[in-house]
């Protein structure tokens, strides 16, 4: 379910805030071009390497020693528009985010526990805007990928009209054999649409995402009205709701501006995705239907990693075959559990059927994790 905000100017960044210990007077290790910025997590502080960097390819290095997992995101200036994010870090964990910062003011921030805004802190790009001798490609091959997300925006809101026209006839049969089908489509577009931090907990929310106190709304709270209590009763404002936040995404994905890397970095947020929700059945508890959120993600990752093929094709061959090979072997294994026009029920499958489909999505998320530093080297 998470959160990572698109703007025109990329970046990633610090930790800080009153118990965030950041050495501000460090330096990374190199400064753009390939710097290294170190972040360390635990329950109640950040630890960052530098709180600034020269503009160009960075990654960040985020090591979690806490108990419990982390995230560390970047925000725009105003704290608000998610730039760049690793989810779903374990502890003892290390996860690396390459992004290309372009000059400015960024906010960044640590959540222990995966909850709240977070330990922020300021985080400030200098030098001149990014140049890179393949600009050209890599320009053509994000508004490549944008006009495919926002086909695909455009096909969830259609879906979604229907869908909500069955819940608020009371029609569950009917919202149920549109529920999934229509989830694919955000499903394929995840990275994106949960940039929008407002609107993804409000259409994308779990039962356990939900603060006390605060409406559960989307997707699932119909899910679960659907498969678990078998009624629809009390549901049209939910799907009303429904309906006028994926409205508001569609508009707010048209206005947006991709960049290469983070179409390359949501590529291995899908397989993330897959590899915390999907391959675990949490992400459809009630319905059960998380084969289809695994091929829409498997979808989007392999949209993004298309677009980027030819760029990489030049500068490392050897990843290429290797992620051509890694994604086949991934489908191949998902089309094991095909049935009709969808999938079987996650409870469907045996434990060593779970445990196949997760080997597989190990060898492709290694490989993956390379793509963006290929992209843009």
């Amino acid at each position: 379910m998470p959160r990572a905000l698109i703007v025109p100017a990329v970046a990633v960044a610090a930790l800080g805030l009153a118990a965030c210990g950041s050495s501000s007077g460090a330096s990374p290790s190199g400064t753009g071009n390939g710097a290294t910025i170190t972040v360390a997590s635990s329950s109640d502080a950040c630890t960052l390497s530098a709180t600034s960097a020269t503009s160009g390819p960075t990654t960040f290095s985020v090591t979690n020693n806490a108990d419990e997992a982390t995230e560390f995101y970047v925000y725009a200036a105003d704290g608000e528009r998610i730039v760049g994010e690793v989810e779903n870090i374990g502890p003892a964990i290390t996860r690396d985010l390459t992004v290309v910062l372009n000059p400015g003011t960024y906010k960044t921030a640590c959540k222990p526990g995966q909850a709240g805004d977070g330990i922020r802190a300021d985080f400030t790009v200098t030098g001149s805007a990014v140049a890179n001798a393949d600009a050209a490609a890599l320009t053509s091959a994000a508004d490549t990928y944008q006009e495919w997300v926002e086909d695909e925006a455009r096909e969830l809101l259609s879906g979604t009209t229907a869908f909500v026209a069955a819940v608020k006839a009371g029609d569950v049969a009917g919202a149920e054999a549109l529920y999934a089908p229509t989830r694919a489509h955000w499903e394929r577009i995840e990275p994106v649409a949960e940039s929008f931090g407002d609107l993804d907990p409000r259409l994308d929310a779990r039962e356990n995402d939900v603060e006390a106190g605060s409406p559960w709304t989307g997707w699932h709270r119909i899910e679960k009205a659907l498969w678990a209590d078998r009624s629809l009763a009390g549901m049209s404002s939910v799907a009303e709701q429904l309906l006028a936040d994926t409205q508001d995404l569609v508009e707010r994905i048209e206005r947006v501006a991709l960049t290469a890397d983070q179409v390359t970095n949501g590529a291995k947020e899908l397989l993330d995705e897959v590899a915390t929700g999907k391959i675990t059945g949490e992400e459809e508890r009630y319905s059960h239907t998380d084969l289809w959120d695994f091929q829409a993600n498997l979808d989007g990752a392999k949209e993004a990693f298309d677009v980027v093929e030819a760029i990489v094709e030049e500068k490392d061959p050897e990843l290429v075959a290797e992620l051509d090979a890694a994604f086949d072997a991934l489908q191949k294994e998902l089309d094991k559990h095909r049935k009709g026009d969808g999938f079987v029920l996650y409870t469907d499958l045996a434990p060593a059927q779970v445990k196949a489909l997760a080997a597989k999505v190990d060898a492709l998320s290694e490989p993956l994790s390379e793509l963006t530093s290929a992209v843009v080297s």
